[in-house]
């Protein structure tokens, strides 16, 4: 009795003293064990399309976790918020580079871009293959973080030496500093994202665009700028229309799921023949929402209860883009609920993180990274309930997917690790500010002396006998 009081005294004094905000640890680690549960009910299309058991897959999605862990923890321990400082710095030559390499088709043997349903979003390194888009994500939001601290504190360089070089200072005007380090470095990602998929890069410039107006960049400095990237859509639909689909072919495939229905497919379908690829694809149009709706209407409000799915041998990628229907299906509208609660939460912490942070750049790098999550959790929720068409983003840190997955754990690493810098800033300007009454023992010791130096010099008798005079 006394030795499972003791462990649970140990475990109270480690959670106790577990440093940065413990709602965000607890948020990830429940995200954690729900991606373990989850991906093991949900696998079996993937084990046999894979040639192997759930046990299998499981087995490395509990690796994965761990790594995720280890890096959460790596990232939570860095106590300088510098470090991320400076090496976000390099987050958009990094995109760039992995962006470059996507949509050049790259080919070396140990490097190799991938097609995945016919768009280039993969590059396999030695064995290993990278999601290109769920990197960019991450680290684009940080070099965003970094670029407007860097503005609002005057520590652009480049724009500066150019500017003396050449004497001429609007080079290093506050215009051309934002177009040169912040909206340049936007269009770019997002125009190479395009041929790779619409809806990712709609989805990634409109997070992008929300961590600098987070940062501090006005609304009305950002619109004629939006407006351009407006623009720059349209020519994409003019190029697509012009090469009959050859260029930005998911461009074709988005407005399709915006402006045609499910009688459309179905009427599709039957003018193919079975078997062929543009069956298959007209088929999955009709088959993976209609599917997801089954699952969330016989989920009830208690669900089947786990391993008891049964739409997970139909939907073919029910463990990534569908990941919230099989919630509901297996554990109902409680599952559905808790699962929204965790995101909402962190939504909540975020903002709480945001604000006791004091530099722009970890109020943005937190912001950024907690709306990027918790947008992209309900963007996938929303879709999965018929709100919206198919955009292929994943349930973070739940859907199985090793970039994804990996990416966001450092992204978590990082909010954990300023929640944490943050609180002990919080800490020392509290300690150092104390209001006198919390000092009153000082005070005391004081006054104490003091009275021992009247007694001693003679001054308490010499105010005795003034007051007796008077």
């Amino acid at each position: 009795m006394t030795s499972k009081s003791n462990k649970g005294a140990e475990l109270w004094h480690f959670v106790d003293n577990l440093q940065g905000d413990k709602v965000v640890w607890m948020i990830v680690l429940m995200l954690i064990c729900f991606s373990i549960v989850a991906v093991f009910s949900s696998t079996p299309l993937l084990a046999l399309q894979q040639h192997t058991s759930r046990m299998a897959i499981v087995r490395e999605q509990l690796v994965l976790a761990a790594v995720g862990l280890g890096i959460i923890i790596l990232c939570y321990n860095i106590k300088n918020v510098n470090f991320y400082k400076n090496i976000s710095q390099i987050g958009f030559a990094f995109s760039a580079f992995l962006l470059l390499l996507l949509i050049s088709h790259i080919n070396l043997g140990v490097i190799k871009a991938q097609q995945i349903n016919s768009a280039w979003r993969t590059i396999r390194i030695f064995g290993f293959q990278l999601h290109v888009f769920e990197v960019v994500k991450v680290a684009m939001v940080m070099y965003l973080a970094w670029a407007v601290d860097a503005f609002k504190n005057h520590e652009f360089k480049l724009t500066n030496m150019l500017a003396k070089s050449t004497k001429r200072e609007w080079i290093d005007s506050e215009l051309m500093q934002k177009i040169v380090y912040i909206y340049m470095p936007i269009f770019f990602v997002c125009g190479c994202m395009m041929e790779g998929s619409t809806s990712s890069t709609l989805f990634i410039g409109g997070i992008l665009f929300l961590t600098i107006i987070i940062g501090g960049i006005k609304i009305s400095d950002i619109i004629p700028f939006a407006f351009i990237a407006a623009l720059g859509l349209l020519g994409c639909f003019i190029i697509n229309k012009a090469t009959d689909g050859e260029k930005f072919p998911h461009l074709t495939s988005s407005i399709n799921r915006i402006t045609k229905d499910t009688e459309y497919y179905t009427a599709r379908l039957k003018e193919c023949k079975k078997g062929t690829r543009e069956y298959q694809e007209n088929l999955d149009k009709i088959l993976q929402p209609a599917t997801a709706k089954i699952a969330i209407h016989e989920g009830g409000i208690i669900g089947k209860g786990p391993g008891n799915s049964t739409q997970r041998y139909v939907v073919p990628v029910m463990f990534e883009d569908y990941m919230f229907s099989f919630i509901v299906e297996e554990y109902g509208l409680l599952g559905a609920i808790l699962v929204i609660i965790l995101y909402g939460s962190l939504l909540a912490r975020g903002s709480l993180i945001a604000k006791s942070c004091e530099n722009y750049f970890a109020k943005s790098a937190v912001a950024g990274l907690v709306m990027l999550i918790a947008c992209q959790a309900a963007m996938h929720m929303l879709i999965n309930v018929d709100l919206g068409p198919l955009t292929g983003q994943t349930l973070p840190m739940i859907s199985h997917g090793n970039s994804s997955f990996l990416a966001f754990c450092v992204a978590f690493g990082i909010i954990l690790a300023i929640s944490r810098i943050s609180a002990a800033q919080v800490k020392k300007t509290t300690d150092e500010d104390k209001p006198l009454i919390e000092k009153r023992d000082e005070v005391n010791d004081g006054l104490d002396a003091l009275d021992s130096f009247e007694t001693s010099s003679g001054l308490a008798q010499e105010r005795k006998e003034w007051d007796i005079k008077k």
